[in-house]
């Protein structure tokens, strides 16, 4: 498999609950998730290594503001956005622990209180067009991590045609979650040291 986000071919599928099926069907090897973006099943890798410890930091100061009732994980599981035929795996996300009762394979989009996206070369074109998109109209927080210029962008107040409002900060510099979470976010704790000579940080 590539390092790489990358397009697999499927059979012929005449709806977005087809193309749904065969994702759910899909034998992913480990370390790998499935997504739909853009009528094509996508297949990519997890997070890098490097990227744990910033994703362990965020996730703890994310789940202690987590509104009642709402769960935060890093878990492989998949959300759907039917209205926008596309079905996302966050890198993080907070929603409602009820969605998890259900005894499928994918939670509704709706559930979502926050998602956030480890952005890198290989993913951004993703993290920035499409899931900001679908995100845009019903997630309540988007929080998008560069992790190559280390900068954290915070997009809220979803509607039809997406985000009214974002703001963009270095890491290093707190940025606030606004409601429901509404805290200071630390971002100097996902501050990645220079990857050593002769390696490529993405």
């Amino acid at each position: 498999m590539t390092e790489r986000p990358a397009a697999i071919d499927a059979p012929p599928a005449g709806s977005f609950e087809d193309m749904l099926r065969i994702v759910e069907e899909l034998n992913t090897p480990a370390g790998y998730k499935a997504e739909l973006i853009r009528g094509k099943i996508v297949v990519s890798p997890w997070s890098k290594l490097r990227y744990l410890r910033p994703m362990r930091r965020l996730r703890a100061q994310v789940e202690a503001h987590a509104p009642e009732g709402h769960v935060t994980e890093t878990s492989p599981f998949l959300f759907v956005f039917p209205p926008s035929e596309r079905g996302f795996g966050p890198d993080l996300f907070v929603a409602d622990e009820s969605a998890f009762d259900e005894d499928g394979r994918h939670a509704d989009g709706s559930a979502l209180s926050l998602v956030a996206e480890l952005t890198s070369d290989s993913t951004k074109d993703v993290d920035w067009i499409d899931k900001l998109d679908t995100y845009g109209r019903i997630v309540p927080v988007y929080l998008l991590l560069d992790m190559k210029i280390q900068e954290i962008s915070a997009f809220w107040d979803p509607s039809p045609k997406g985000y009214r409002s974002r703001t963009n900060i270095p890491f290093g510099r707190p940025l606030h979650v606004p409601a429901p979470f509404d805290f200071e976010l630390d971002t100097s704790e996902f501050i990645l040291p220079e990857p050593e000579a002769g390696t490529s940080p993405e």
